[in-house]
C-alpha cells in the first residue's frame, strides 16, 4: 500500500509505514486524510503513513580483511542471531563494515524501553464515514476520553487521529468488544457554542443545532509486546504484529503533544520560535519524533524541522501579502478596481483550504457563531456588491445588502471578492479571520527559499542544542499516555553514543603537463592547480549570445570575459581553435531559437563552411527564465549543440574560479572528462574482468497542491565508460503521485544501446556487462517490496533484450530523514563542526536484521550535514560491507560539477538533475500553457490534460545523447 503522502515525511522508523491489517475487517482498504465521524455523510478514513527513518536494507558476503577498529560495547557490535526463519525484505545483515579509523559521535536517538504486556488494538469508525481534519478528530476523540465515557478510558487509549486507536488494558466495550457512542462537542446548557448563522446563496441565515457524532470501536487485535523484544533481538521477522506494537508505541509518545500544538504527520509546532517571510507565511520551529526499532533496542529519533503556516490575521491582510500589495488599499482585491483574473485565481490556489472564522469588524471574536472555523473553497469573481442572489422570500439582493440588513453591518470594501465555502455561503473578505496554527501546504515560492534555510539552519551544536531542549517540551516522562503504557524514556542519560568509522578518500586522476597526476582529497575538497582534465576536449567554433542590455553588461566586458575563457580553457587543457569567436547582443523578447539559428549561420560562413559552433555561451540577464528554457530547448532538443547560460551580473569581475567551474560543465557536456577514480582506490568497480555500470533512478513529483493533470517525472542515467565517469541519461513524464518508475525497461533499454555503443566504438572493447549497481532514490519504506516486484524485473528484461545477464545490486539512498551525527570531541570535526567525510554508521542504530548504514560523504554548504542512508535491497554481486561502503563514498567523488565530494553518489545526483530539468523538453512556453490549470479540474480534465503532457514531451535531440547535457 502507498504510504500516505505528508508534508513532514519520515521514511524510517520501520514499521509505520504500511497501514495496519485488522482481523477480519477490510482495514487495509480505508484510506482518507483523517478518521470519518459526522454521520450520514462521506467516507471512511485512512491507514497510517509511512515513518522509517530510511529504509528496509539487504545483505553481502563475509567482511574484508581490513584493519580492526577499537570495538564499542559487545551488544552493538555483535549480529543478532537470526534465526533461518527470520524473513526480510532484502538479504540479512552478516558482518557489519570494518575500514576507516574509529570516530564516536552522538546522535539524536534517546533510549527507550519495550513495555510489558499486552496492547489492544481498535478500529475507530462512524455510521456516517464522513472524513474530517485530523485536529477536529483528536478534539471529539478527547471528549470521548475526558468527558462522554470517562469509565470507559481509565487509563486513558491513544489514538492517530485516523482510524487506530491502542490501549494498554482493554476497554470495558462490552461482550462483543465493540460500541458506538453519539455525543455532541458542546454542553448541553451550552447547546448554541457548536451552531452556527451563516449567509447563504439562496440568502437568510442559517441556523442548525450541535452536530452529533458517532464513533464505533471495535477490537481487531492484541499484540504481546515480546514480539518487539524477538524482534530487535534478531529473531522475529517484521510481521503485522510487530507493524503494529511500533505503530502503538509511536502513537502513545505523540498523543500529548497532539492535543496541545498544532502538528503534521511525525511533528508537531509551537509559535515560541516564529518568522515571518511575507507572501502570507509565517515559519514555527518545530520537533519530529519517531520510535524506531534498532538492533537489540528501541530508540527514540528527535530532530528540529520547520513548519509553514499561514499568517493569522484578517483575512484582507493575507491575500495583500501574498500578493505583494500594500494592505493601505485592499480595493487592489476588486476586479472592478483592476484586479487581474490570473491573480484572483492565484489567490484562489493559495487560500483553497484555509480554514476561516466569520466575524463581524468591531464586534467580540469570540461569539459563539465564530468557534467553528471553515475552509475556504474558492473565491468569487466579482465583489460583495455584485454578488446577488434570490432570498427565500425570492426577492433579489446581493452580499452587501444582505449584511447590511441581517447584521446591521456596512461593507467598507463592497467591490473586494469574496469568500465561497462549500456549502454555497459566501463571506465578504474583511468578515474573514485567519486563526493562528494553520499549515500551508502549497509550494513555498522559490523567492522565499533563502529566508526558509536562514531560520532552519543551525550549526551542529546549536542543532544538538535545540534537540535536547525540545525533550523538555516533549515531556516524555511527564505524559500520562507514555507512563500508562510503560515506556521509560532515558532523557537524562542524554543523546545517544555511537561508533562511527571514517573511511579514506578514495585518489583522484587528473591529467597534468607531464601526463596523468593523482590528488588526494582532504575533508572533502581538492583543486586543480597544475592540472588539467583527465580527458578534454577541443573547441573549434564557439559563438558567444548577450541577452542583457550593453549599458548592463559592455562590449569590453564581454571582450573579458571571452579572454577569461580563453585563458582558462587553456588552464584546464582544453584545446581553443577560435580566438575570437562571434560576440552578438540580442533582444530578450524576440525570438530566441531564430537568434540562435541565425548567430550559427553566422559561425558557418565564418569558419569557412567547417562547421557550425560546437558551443554557445550565453549571457542572461536576472529573471530570465523564459529565455533560459528556450535556449536549453534549442540546444538539447532542437540542435543538439552544447549550451552554457550564465548571469551577466556573476561575469563582471568574475574571478577565475568562477571560470574554472564553468568550465567544469562546458568540458563533460561536450563530451569530455573531468576526473576519474584512480583504478586502484576502487578495484571492485575498475575490475576488467567485471566491467559495471553504475545506474541512478529517480522520479519527481508535482509540487503540493498543484497536481492539476501534471505528471510526475522519471529519470534514469547509467555510466558508459570503464571508470564510471561518463553518464548518460533518460527521462520521461509518467502518472502523477506513481513512485514506481513505469517505463524503466524502455529507458534501461536506451541507457545499455548507449553504453554498448561507448564501449565498442570509442573504448573499443567487448560488450560483455557483468554488473550493475542501481542507485534508487526518493523511494520510502512502504515502497521497497514494490522496487523488487516492478522495477527489478524490468531492469532485469532490459538487460535479456541485448542477451546479458549481469549481477545486479539494488540500493535505495534516502535523504528525507531526520538521522543527524555529531562529533563528540571538537577536535574530531571538519572545519564546519560537523563529522569529517566519510563518516559512516552501520551499528547500534541501524535495521535489527538487514544491511543499511548511514554515509556522510561530504562537507556541507549548509551548517549541519545530514548523511544518506543506503539500504540494499537485492544483491547478486555479493557485495561485503566495507566494499559497497567505500564504493559509494568513492563515487561522491566524480561529481562533474564539482571539486569536492558531495552527499550522495554521482549517478543519483545527476537522476535528480535530470528530473529537474524536465520542463525543459517541452517546446517554450508549452510546459507554462499545459500548467495554466488556474480552475480545478475534473477527472475527465485533468485525464485529458495528462495525455497533453505526455504527447508534447519531447526527447533529446541524437546529438545530446552521449553527452552529459544535464550538467
Amino acid at each position: 500500500m502507498p504510504p500516505t503522502p505528508t508534508e513532514d515525511r519520515d521514511p524510517g522508523a520501520r514499521g509505520v509505514g504500511r497501514g495496519l491489517p485488522r482481523t477480519g475487517s477490510s482495514y487495509a482498504n480505508n484510506r482518507g486524510r483523517g478518521a470519518p465521524w459526522l454521520r450520514n455523510r462521506g467516507r471512511a478514513g485512512a491507514p497510517l503513513g509511512p515513518d522509517r527513518n530510511g529504509a528496509n536494507n539487504a545483505g553481502f558476503g563475509p567482511a574484508a580483511a581490513t584493519p580492526q577498529l577499537p570495538l564499542p560495547p559487545a551488544w552493538t557490535r555483535a549480529l543478532p542471531d537470526t534465526s533461518a526463519a527470520v524473513t526480510t525484505i532484502g538479504v540479512k545483515r552478516t558482518a557489519f563494515g570494518q575500514s576507516g579509523r574509529a570516530l564516536q559521535v552522538y546522535t539524536n536517538h534517546f533510549k527507550t524501553s519495550i513495555p510489558e504486556g499486552l496492547i489492544y488494538h481498535y478500529d475507530v469508525i462512524d455510521g456516517g464515514n464522513k472524513t474530517l481534519p485530523l485536529r477536529l478528530n483528536m478534539e471529539i476523540v478527547k471528549r470521548l476520553q475526558k468527558v462522554v465515557a470517562p469509565e470507559v478510558f481509565t487509563p486513558p487509549a491513544v489514538y492517530d487521529g485516523r482510524k487506530n486507536m491502542f490501549a494498554p488494558r482493554q476497554l470495558s466495550l462490552g461482550p462483543t468488544d465493540a460500541q458506538e457512542f453519539e455525543f455532541t462537542l458542546t454542553d448541553s446548557q451550552d447547546s448554541s457554542a457548536d451552531s452556527s448563522s451563516q449567509p447563504t446563496e439562496e440568502g437568510g441565515p442559517r441556523r442548525r443545532g450541535p452536530r452529533v457524532y458517532s464513533v464505533k470501536l471495535t477490537l481487531v487485535k492484541t499484540i504481546n509486546t515480546e514480539v518487539l523484544r524477538r524482534f530487535v533481538a534478531g529473531k522475529q521477522s517484521h510481521d503485522n504484529d510487530v507493524l503494529t506494537a511500533i505503530t502503538a508505541l509511536n502513537v502513545a509518545v505523540r498523543m500529548q503533544p497532539s492535543l496541545d500544538f498544532p502538528f503534521n504527520a511525525r511533528s508537531f509546532f509551537t509559535n515560541r520560535e516564529t518568522k515571518d517571510i511575507g507572501g502570507g507565511i509565517v515559519l514555527w520551529r518545530g520537533y519530529f519524533q519517531s520510535v524506531r526499532p534498532a538492533i537489540g533496542r528501541m530508540l527514540i529519533n528527535v530532530d528540529i524541522t520547520t513548519g509553514f503556516m499561514y499568517k493569522p490575521g484578517r483575512l484582507l491582510d493575507l491575500a495583500l501579502d501574498y500578493l505583494g500589495k500594500t494592505r493601505a488599499d485592499p480595493n487592489f482585491l476588486a476586479p472592478t478596481r483592476g484586479l487581474p483574473e490570473r491573480e484572483r485565481l492565484r489567490l484562489q490556489r493559495f487560500l483553497s483550504g484555509v480554514r476561516i472564522q466569520v466575524y463581524i469588524p468591531g464586534r467580540d471574536l469570540s461569539g459563539s457563531a465564530h468557534r467553528n472555523p471553515r475552509p475556504v473553497y474558492k473565491l468569487t469573481p466579482v465583489g460583495a456588491k455584485n454578488l446577488s442572489f434570490k432570498n427565500r422570500d425570492g426577492i433579489t439582493t446581493n452580499v452587501m445588502e444582505y449584511f447590511q440588513s441581517v447584521h446591521n453591518y456596512t461593507l467598507r470594501f463592497p467591490d473586494v471578492i469574496c469568500v465561497e465555502f462549500a456549502s454555497g455561503a459566501q463571506i465578504p473578505m474583511e468578515c474573514c479571520f485567519v486563526p493562528e496554527g494553520q499549515f500551508m501546504r502549497k509550494q513555498v515560492p522559490p523567492e522565499k527559499i533563502k529566508d526558509v534555510l536562514a531560520f532552519s539552519a543551525k550549526n551542529p551544536q546549536e542543532r544538538l542544542g535545540s534537540i535536547c531542549d525540545g525533550l523538555h517540551t516533549l515531556a516524555y516522562n511527564r505524559s500520562e499516555y507514555v507512563q500508562e503504557f510503560g515506556m521509560q524514556v532515558e532523557e537524562r542519560a542524554g543523546p545517544l553514543t555511537v561508533q562511527a568509522r571514517v573511511l579514506a578518500a578514495p585518489t583522484l586522476k587528473y591529467g597534468g603537463q607531464g601526463g596523468q597526476t593523482t590528488v588526494k582529497p582532504e575533508m572533502g575538497e581538492w583543486n586543480m592547480v597544475n592540472k588539467t582534465f583527465y580527458q578534454p576536449v577541443a573547441i573549434h567554433r564557439w559563438v558567444v549570445v548577450i541577452y542583457e542590455r550593453q549599458q548592463r553588461f559592455r562590449l569590453e566586458e564581454a571582450r573579458s570575459m571571452v579572454e577569461s575563457f580563453i585563458r582558462q580553457f587553456q588552464d584546464v587543457g582544453i584545446q581553443v581553435g577560435e580566438l575570437d569567436p562571434i560576440v552578438s547582443y540580442e533582444d530578450p523578447s524576440g525570438d530566441i531559437p531564430m537568434h540562435l539559428q541565425t548567430i550559427g549561420r553566422q559561425c558557418l560562413d565564418k569558419n569557412m563552411r567547417q562547421g557550425g559552433p560546437q558551443l554557445f555561451i550565453v549571457v542572461l540577464p536576472e529573471m530570465a527564465d523564459d529565455i533560459y528554457h528556450a535556449v536549453k530547448h534549442f540546444g538539447d532538443i532542437t540542435r543538439g549543440v552544447p549550451t552554457q547560460c550564465l548571469k551577466s551580473t556573476r561575469c563582471i569581475r568574475a574571478t577565475r574560479q568562477y571560470f574554472a567551474n564553468v568550465c567544469l560543465k562546458i568540458n563533460v557536456k561536450m563530451g569530455g572528462i573531468n576526473v576519474i577514480l584512480d583504478p586502484r582506490s576502487v578495484p571492485t568497480l575498475t575490475d576488467p574482468h567485471n566491467p559495471t555500470m553504475v545506474m541512478g533512478a529517480d522520479v519527481m513529483h508535482p509540487a503540493p497542491g498543484s497536481d492539476h493533470g501534471r505528471p510526475s517525472f522519471t529519470s534514469l542515467v547509467g555510466s558508459v565508460d570503464s571508470d564510471a565517469s561518463r553518464y548518460v541519461a533518460e527521462c520521461r513524464p509518467q502518472t502523477p503521485r506513481v513512485e514506481i518508475i513505469e517505463d524503466l525497461q524502455d529507458m534501461a533499454e536506451c541507457v545499455l544501446r548507449l553504453y554498448k555503443n561507448y564501449r565498442t566504438k570509442v573504448e573499443e572493447k567487448r560488450f560483455d556487462l557483468k554488473r550493475i549497481l542501481y542507485y534508487r532514490d526518493g523511494v520510502s519504506e512502504g515502497e521497497f517490496v514494490k522496487i523488487l516486484q516492478e522495477e527489478l524485473p524490468q531492469l532485469k528484461a532490459a538487460c535479456a533484450t541485448f542477451g546479458i545477464e549481469p549481477k545486479i545490486t539494488v540500493v535505495v539512498v534516502g535523504k528525507r530523514h531526520h538521522v543527524r551525527f555529531f562529533p563528540k570531541q571538537p577536535k574530531e570535526a571538519d572545519p564546519s563542526g560537523n563529522c569529517p567525510p566519510g563518516t559512516v554508521v552501520d551499528t547500534s542504530i541501524t535495521h535489527p536484521t538487514e544491511f543499511d548504514f548511514y554515509l556522510q560523504s561530504h562537507t556541507p554548504a549548509g551548517p549541519t550535514s545530514r548523511s544518506a542512508h543506503y539500504s540494499i535491497l537485492y544483491d547478486e554481486n555479493e557485495f561485503t560491507p566495507d566494499a559497497l561502503q567505500g564504493l559509494s563514498f568513492a563515487l561522491c567523488h566524480v561529481h562533474a560539477r564539482a571539486t569536492r565530494s558531495v552527499s550522495i553518489p554521482a549517478a543519483i545526483y545527476y537522476a535528480g538533475i535530470v528530473c529537474a530539468r524536465a520542463k525543459l523538453h517541452y517546446l517554450p512556453g508549452g510546459y507554462k500553457d499545459l500548467d495554466d490549470s488556474s480552475s480545478e479540474l475534473t477527472s475527465a480534465g485533468a485525464d485529458r490534460k495528462m495525455r497533453e503532457f505526455l504527447s508534447e514531451f519531447k526527447p533529446v535531440h541524437e546529438n545530446s545523447r552521449l553527452m552529459m547535457y544535464f550538467s
